[in-house]
């Protein structure tokens, strides 16, 4: 079901998006050569636990996992893209580590991630990060009322098909409110044009992601961490934002 916020309620979710926002910069800037994934997810632990939030993740058990998630984040490395489940492996040189995270404050929840280069970067891979955000700015942008679901979902594929990558609509971007994963389920690629209409009142979490050479993938053993297919390296950010009479708001801004 697809639910609408009022203004009060909006303002309400803004600090669940300033938490998220400053534990994503936080992992950002703690990522480093000689940093294990474990080491970034007790931060991110006790991020939650000094603000009085609430982890998303770690008793998430949708049909597609494995087991409950039992971390509070998500680290993806090199050829894994998504729900990378932490793991103690040390980051080195020239990795391409996705880090996303979700809580709620205050029985309100928001959602972000983002791609950085631990140590020497590949500049394939700098153009992945750059293509990945270029698309979410896009979505963003489409993010306006009187528009359609697809309008959000072209932008952010045009900007894929534009850079020659291929756009994989297994997962996607998704209704953000009470609870981490809602309606509607928002692709990262469609037709302009077509789907629901945006009302003010809709949050949504828009969240690119790409791999540079395929839109194939497959699970890890953990029936977590998602890879690609063909050992390709992937890039993933996302932003919660909300839809309005007038500009879309960013609620996990990071600036």
């Amino acid at each position: 079901m697809i639910e609408l916020r009022t203004p009060t309620q909006i303002e309400q979710m803004r600090p669940a998006g300033r938490f998220v926002a400053s534990v994503i910069k936080a992992l950002s800037e703690k990522a480093a050569v000689g940093v294990n994934l474990l080491e970034l997810d007790e931060l991110a632990h006790r991020m939650i636990k000094d603000a009085g939030a609430t982890s998303c993740y770690i008793d998430y058990h949708p049909s597609f996992g494995a087991m409950p998630f039992g971390k509070v984040l998500c680290t993806s490395v090199n050829d894994a893209v998504l729900h990378g489940l932490p793991f103690d492996y040390v980051l080195q040189d020239g990795d391409l580590l996705s880090v996303d995270f979700a809580a709620s404050v205050d029985g309100w929840v928001s959602d972000s991630a983002l791609s950085v280069v631990v140590g020497t970067p590949r500049d394939e891979d700098l153009r992945l990060i750059g293509v990945a955000q270029k698309a979410l700015d896009a979505g963003i942008a489409a993010a306006r009322s009187g528009n359609r679901l697809g309008d959000i979902s072209f932008a952010i594929g045009s900007v894929a098909h534009e850079a020659g990558l291929k756009v994989n609509l297994q997962f996607g971007g998704h209704g953000v409110g009470r609870t981490m994963h809602g309606d509607p389920h928002v692709p990262n690629d469609g037709q302009a044009g077509r789907g629901l209409k945006l009302r003010p009142g809709l949050v949504i979490a828009i969240e690119p992601w790409f791999l540079h050479t395929t839109d194939e993938i497959r699970f890890d053993p953990d029936g977590w961490t998602i890879r690609s297919a063909d050992g390709s390296r992937g890039a993933h950010v996302e932003h919660t934002v909300a839809i309005t009479d007038g500009d879309p708001i960013v609620l996990t801004a990071r600036d």
